[in-house]
């Protein structure tokens, strides 16, 4: 019985771990998101005023 509940403990331990990691991936991730979303936006204004056609992130180049 100690023997289980020893792993059991070890098996919560870890899945709080785990959970403490996707939190902070999911922290990271949504500031990367933006911050993309910025540098898209950037680029679109910075061509928008050079004359040239904005780029739609999701389009194939013309030699697709």
């Amino acid at each position: 019985m100690d023997l289980i509940e020893e792993r059991l403990a070890h098996l919560l331990k870890s899945v709080d771990d785990l959970s403490d990691v996707v939190a902070r991936q999911e922290k990271e991730i949504s500031v990367l998101t933006r911050r993309v979303q910025m540098l898209m936006e950037r680029e679109a204004a910075r061509e928008a005023s050079a004359g040239v056609a904005e780029i739609v992130g999701d389009e194939r180049p013309p030699h697709y």
